[in-house]
């Protein structure tokens, strides 16, 4: 288990299919990339224009003089051919028309909306004689590679493991478009002194650390503010119980600092005029009612402009890019027609299943999606139907089957688990399909197909009889109504510093110390903003070492360094809270319900694990990915001895 906060008694089970989840941020490129996707919205058939109907965009143009390779694998090389047969399991094939559907059930809308929109960023550098070289690919990728202070090997790396766009994809689709659109701005994009004036002042510039509390109403947010300036110290408990802005009143009120030249002028305007401790008059803003309370001035960092000008300019720059790019797919809206057969019956019977939209006539093709939709999704896609057939074959051999009405108490369940009831007191069925859906952009049958039918089949098959021990129920009880260790926590993903961080917390052992150092190193956001406070680490929730470390320490006393996996914890000991006062025997109906669910979860979790185990994949798209038990074995026994070693003489 990794570190997140502190989980319930015992360990909650993993999804039976595991998919990409991980997201990196800050990069400009793919938030041009979703300005590319979403700049057209959803294919309209009102609009005109003269478009190539190619598949896919053109390698970038090789320009006299240069390479004839691709540079660090940057550009965008000829797709692989796909097998009619993408993978084996346990003998049983899944074949490409099948993964094909599969990805277009998931991905078809959104990848036919990018396809488009592609077409016409092309039609247009066509119509400009635009051309987009190689070698500006290359570089592009170079310059953003280092701008993380990564080699370009690593970057490509690091996007296919954490995002699981490959190479070509990449060049492709995302980089090819960004650079066309910049040619296209043209002088749109330039920056003027001004705005870089106010960016180095927006960045570099004093700050105001501030808490603030939000009404939606002015009488309300004229009486908090009463009690507010009656009671400056009190100021963010009264944020945690009045202010109807959540996050922020979720840790008593406090924002990040308010700096100069930020979205709300006024606000920042009275910031900059306040005193330190003072509460300010309320402030009406974008509709909503704001009080301020400053507590302290940061003061303008030492650098020049200069230092920082180029940087600041590729900021600015990637920022009207955003606006900029919205605006040019506008005009290109003016000038396209293009119709979406895809999700037109009448259309689609009229051209037949073949084609899925025309530019101005010219068709893209179904054959085309599919591989654009493979391309893309896929690998990932591929996993999810491995661990479905797995999950076939098994039923089949167990003779166990999952029937609609199974199907339907699956979903009742998991409303009366996740979802506030109807007047009645029956399960929102409807409520809760509704928004587990709109939630992960499924239809009802897609989740039902992939999401219930894995549920129901895998309890079937791996859930026998549950026993539930005295211990078990004793351990629940303390878990979830014994006492607590109330700590403050540093978290931190480096030994080393961890270790430094230590030797700092020990010489001033006490809360205040201990929370400015929890405020300037710790990882983790939420607790870094309120100096450490987490919540209180209860028994059995399933980070063994660290509830042994809590509950040995004594208020005032500090932890050592804890290791979690890759994260290392300290903590800060700041007394215990008192167990709750409740009958077992009232209780002892919902932990009973909660133990077993959870045991429930275990025991899928172990045997999709043997299912794994035992089975022989064989994925064509990633070989990496086949397995067998033939092949465990011999990873775990190591390289073979080859024919010709002989041992040594002794």
């Amino acid at each position: 288990m990794s570190w997140n906060g502190f989980r319930n008694y015992m360990v909650v089970p993993r999804s039976w299919q595991t998919r990409l989840g991980a997201i990196l941020g800050g990069l400009c490129v793919l938030a041009i990339c979703g300005a590319i996707r979403y700049g057209w919205g959803s294919l309209s058939a009102k609009a005109q224009v003269a478009a190539e109907p190619a598949a896919s965009l053109p390698a970038p143009t090789q320009q006299a003089g240069e390479e004839a390779r691709p540079r660090s694998g940057a550009a965008a090389p000829l797709r692989q051919a796909i097998p009619e047969v993408v993978a084996m399991v346990n003998g049983h094939p899944i074949s490409r028309q099948e993964l094909a559907a599969e990805c277009r059930v998931h991905y078809g809308k959104e990848v036919l909306e990018t396809m488009v929109n592609k077409h016409l960023i092309l039609s247009e550098c066509q119509r400009l004689n635009i051309s987009i070289t190689r070698r500006e690919i290359d570089f592009e990728i170079e310059q953003l590679a280092k701008s993380f202070n990564l080699p370009v090997e690593q970057w490509m790396k690091l996007l296919w493991q954490e995002r699981g766009i490959k190479p070509d994809q990449y060049a492709n689709d995302i980089i090819w478009p960004s650079v066309a659109l910049r040619k296209l701005a043209g002088n749109r994009l330039e920056v003027t002194q001004t705005e870089l004036n106010e960016a180095f002042e927006m960045e570099y510039g004093p700050a105001i650390r501030a808490r603030i509390i939000i009404c939606t109403t002015p009488d309300k947010a004229q009486k908090v503010q009463s009690l507010a300036a009656a009671k400056p110290d009190d100021f963010g408990n009264l944020a945690k119980e009045y202010s109807e802005d959540a996050p922020s009143a979720s840790v008593k009120g406090l924002i990040q600092p308010i700096r100069k030249h930020g979205p709300c002028p006024e606000i920042e305007q009275v910031a900059f005029s306040m005193s330190d401790g003072q509460v300010s008059q309320v402030i009406p803003s974008a509709g909503q009612f704001v009080i301020l309370k400053r507590d302290g001035l940061i003061e303008a960092r030492q650098i020049t402009l200069a230092q920082v000008s180029p940087r600041l300019e590729k900021i600015i720059r990637d920022r009207k890019m955003r606006t900029v790019a919205g605006e040019i797919f506008q005009q290109l809206q003016k000038h396209t027609r293009v119709q979406n057969v895809y999700n037109d019956a009448r259309l689609s019977q009229q051209l037949g299943a073949g084609v899925v939209a025309l530019i101005n006539d010219a068709p893209i093709y179904l054959r085309q999606l599919d591989e654009e939709c493979i391309s893309r999704h896929g690998g990932d896609v591929l996993q999810g139907l491995i661990s479905r057939r797995l999950l076939e074959l098994a039923c089949k051999q167990g003779n166990v089957q999952v029937s609609e009405q199974e199907i339907d108490a699956e979903i009742a369940s998991s409303a009366v688990q996740f979802a506030k009831p109807l007047a009645d007191g029956s399960p929102d069925v409807k409520g809760w399909l509704a928004n587990v859906t709109k939630r992960q952009g499924l239809s009802v049958d897609v989740y039902r197909h992939d999401a219930v039918w894995p549920a129901v089949a895998l309890k079937k098959l791996a859930v026998g009889k549950i026993e539930i021990s005295d211990e078990d129920l004793k351990k629940g009880f303390e878990a979830n109504y014994g006492p607590r260790v109330r700590c403050r926590a540093i978290v931190m993903n480096n030994l080393r510093k961890a270790q430094d961080v230590w030797a700092q917390a020990r010489k001033t052992p006490n809360v205040d110390s201990f929370g400015e150092l929890a405020t300037k190193y710790s990882i983790e956001s939420s607790s870094r903003a309120l100096k450490g406070e987490v919540p209180p680490i209860r028994k059995y929730g399933g980070q063994q070492s660290l509830e042994d470390e809590a509950f040995a320490l004594k208020p005032g006393e500090l932890s050592g360094v804890i290791q979690l996996e890759d994260k290392f914890v300290i903590l800060f000991c700041e007394g215990y809270t008192k167990p709750i006062e409740v009958e077992f025997a009232s209780v002892k109906k919902d932990i009973v319900e909660d133990i077993r669910a959870k045991k429930e979860g275990l025991a899928m979790h172990d045997y999709f694990d043997r299912l794994q185990e035992t089975s022989t994949i064989d994925n064509f798209l990633d070989p990496a990915a086949s397995r067998s038990p033939a092949r465990t074995a011999a990873k775990e026994a190591g390289p073979a001895v080859p024919a010709s070693y002989q041992a040594p003489v002794r």
